[in-house]
């Protein structure tokens, strides 16, 4: 059909046209002949094709693009590209519509969530067509090809798309790999392509240690059991400051000459100024400190101490523990740095603390005025809240059944603060029951600047373990999610994100880092390198796979934030590692992001033409939709409708009469200005 032969169609338009022969995957080449496809292009960039065209050749008479296609674009996810001026386009449709058996992935995305169970969500969506009523298998295998995950679904019918959903858990931190494959149950194969079965997943368990500060009035139970169950979570590190006195008024002691501390310690450990044991002073006990010299001096004072935490959970302390200025920095802890902050109900909390009116009590989600007496001695059931049922961190349980049996058979708790009412943009995810019988809000949660906070008003949640040894491991559960879902958002110091570039064919990627000092302020003289490195790929002879490192430079519309463009060479997984030094060459942090690319899959979605798309191409351009048997018929009709005809010309501009006039009545204005001026 492409073929250039003496008396087909080509010639035919030979004859009378300038005859100029194109051919298109990725990028749009000029070739002498159509003998030099090759089809071994990895995408079909439509769009880009014809704005090449259009660039190409304007401002010239372009008759008509007679466009051989299937019309399955790569570049058009949102339909037709720029239409504005193309001459008449002349698509010919290649392909049978009558659709082969096949088996495809549509769409495919991944989403995570604080659910410990199953993390990561798989949603593909799956059409087929010729499989017989034959079910599907979706299979999911790591990096090294193990099975992790392996579901039946039944095949769609009236060629209606299904879809399906798998979920699975990430074994190791960090990025990792898995691919998704989906085929005909016990069949052999039979399909047109399998291009389109397979697509490689990419997930980010997070590599760091979340650190979470849980500060505390007095010793009690919730810490214990809080601490039991955060040591179940490897990435979570809860660090604890407890307070096991008060500081008392200060009064003096008769001890030697010039001595200011408290003579109870004499003799104890270091007696310095700094470190001496007052009276005036709270006692503080530090639990699973990095180091000796963390939280030494209590609370932290600065943005570097507190800073480096993900989360704060305050637990039965007044507000008045906090200084002015401490509680001012919690508050922008949440609200500038995007932490998490979680405050457990007790004797000293809300509105028993003192918090209203107050910088930690304006980013609670609840109102904290007017609020009831809290009334000892009743028991209250917990349940959860409609939007609790729609939060995966919320539930314990795969289905609604289970998790109403389990909701049910959790003890009363007794401790309980009672609020006014949650504030507005505030989401209730848990409730009680009163002694009149009225469901008041227990959990809420709400954003909070650009972190989020949470108000737990139970202040005997650990008597939910008390029950058993099965009650003992929901409870601990529920206190890992809830840890999870306070830090899942919160920024690193360096934070890398991938983003597709809109419309490239060839699966470009814009990897955007954005780097903040110690105290979370836009970095904007760092150097930044990030280390590309595919992963899980299927190379094709002579492709290039080594892992190759690049600069990002700085962007010109957000501080702090470096930008750079890679284009993957094959098909697959890809991890980048972004790492940011300072103006002086020290470590200011490192992040790591991971996506995959799959330009088959894309390719080969559809297996039948797109008419649609082509005779929108057709209306808009003012062309027509032809089939390979109406080659010499368009052949001989094209002469016949109006084309642009350009004819090149050259002319003296001195002949033109508008150029004669205007130097006629330059010369008479110079002649009349000289004889009023009375110049020669």
């Amino acid at each position: 059909m492409l073929a250039a032969q003496p008396r087909n169609w080509q010639a035919s338009l030979a004859d009378n046209f300038d005859l100029r022969r194109h051919q298109f995957d990725a990028r749009l080449q000029s070739v002498r002949d159509f003998g030099e496809l090759n089809f071994e292009g990895r995408s079909t960039a439509l769009g880009a094709a014809l704005n090449g065209l259009k660039e190409r050749y304007r401002d010239r008479p372009v008759a008509g693009i007679l466009l051989f296609t299937d019309g399955n674009a790569t570049d058009l996810p949102r339909g037709l590209p720029d239409l504005t001026g193309l001459p008449p386009i002349y698509p010919v449709v290649i392909g049978s519509a009558q659709a082969p058996a096949d088996v495809a992935l549509q769409q495919v995305t991944v989403s995570q969530s604080a659910f410990e169970d199953a993390p990561v969500t798989v949603q593909a969506e799956v059409s087929a067509t010729g499989t017989g009523g034959r079910r599907l298998v979706a299979r999911v295998t790591d990096e090294t090809g193990k099975l992790v995950k392996e579901q039946t679904v039944d095949a769609p019918r009236n060629d209606q798309p299904t879809n399906t959903k798998l979920t699975l858990r990430p074994e190791q931190p960090g990025v990792s790999f898995y691919r998704l494959e989906v085929s005909e149950a016990g069949a052999t194969n039979n399909e047109a392509t399998l291009a389109n079965n397979r697509r490689v997943l990419a997930v980010d368990h997070g590599r760091e240690t979340y650190r979470i500060l849980y500060v505390a009035g007095r010793p009690n139970w919730e810490f214990k059991f809080l601490n039991r169950a955060a040591q179940g979570d490897k990435q979570v590190q809860l660090v604890g400051l407890i307070r096991v006195a008060k500081r008392e008024p200060k009064f003096e002691f008769r001890g030697r000459a010039g001595e200011s501390s408290n003579p109870l310690f004499r003799g104890f450990g270091e007696q310095s100024a700094e470190a001496v044991e007052r009276y005036d002073q709270p006692v503080l006990v530090r639990l699973n400190t990095r180091d000796e010299l963390e939280l030494r001096s209590g609370f932290p004072r600065t943005p570097e101490e507190l800073y480096g935490y993900q989360a704060v959970i305050v637990d039965d302390l007044e507000a008045e523990f906090f200084a002015p200025d401490q509680a001012a920095l919690l508050q922008k802890f949440v609200s500038e740095r995007g932490g998490g902050f979680l405050m457990l109900g007790g004797a000293e909390s809300f509105q028993q603390g003192g918090y209203n009116r107050t910088p930690i009590g304006e980013m609670l989600p609840v109102y904290l005025d007017r609020s009831p007496q809290p009334v000892a001695g009743t028991e209250r059931p917990f349940a959860l809240a409609r939007e609790g049922w729609l939060q995966p961190w919320a539930r314990l349980r795969e289905n609604e059944d289970a998790e109403k049996i389990r909701l049910k058979a959790m003890p009363g708790f007794a401790v309980f603060n009672p609020i006014r009412e949650p504030k507005p943009g505030a989401s209730v995810i848990g409730t009680v029951t009163n002694a009149s019988g009225q469901e008041v809000p227990a959990l809420v949660t709400q954003r909070f600047g650009r972190g989020r906070t949470a108000a737990l008003m139970i202040g005997d949640f650990w008597r939910w373990g008390m029950q058993g040894p099965e009650a003992r491991e929901d409870m601990d559960k529920a206190w890992r999610q809830l840890l999870r879902w306070l830090v899942s958002d919160v920024p690193n110091r360096v934070d890398l994100a991938v983003e597709p570039v809109a419309g490239d064919p060839n699966g470009a990627v814009e990897l955007q880092v954005r780097v903040r000092d110690a105290k979370f302020q836009p970095l904007d003289n760092a150097a930044v390198s990030v280390l590309v490195e595919p992963v899980l790929y299927e190379a094709t002879p002579g492709s290039v796979t080594n892992s190759i490192r690049l600069n990002a430079e700085p962007a010109l519309t957000e501080a702090g934030l470096y930008k750079l463009v890679y284009v993957p060479r094959v098909t697959g997984g890809f991890k980048a590692t972004a790492v940011a030094t300072n103006s002086v060459g020290a470590d200011a942090g490192r992040a790591e992001a991971g996506w995959s690319t799959d330009l088959a899959a894309e390719e080969f979605r559809s297996l039948t033409p797109n008419v649609a798309l082509l005779e929108k191409l057709a209306q808009g351009t003012g062309g027509e939709v032809v089939t390979t048997g109406q080659l010499d018929s368009l052949a001989n009709r094209l002469p016949e409708k109006a084309a642009p005809i350009m004819e090149a010309w050259t002319r003296p501009a001195w002949h033109t009469p508008w150029l004669f006039g205007f130097a006629l009545a330059c010369m008479l204005s110079e002649w009349g200005l000289r004889r009023w001026k009375g110049m020669p």
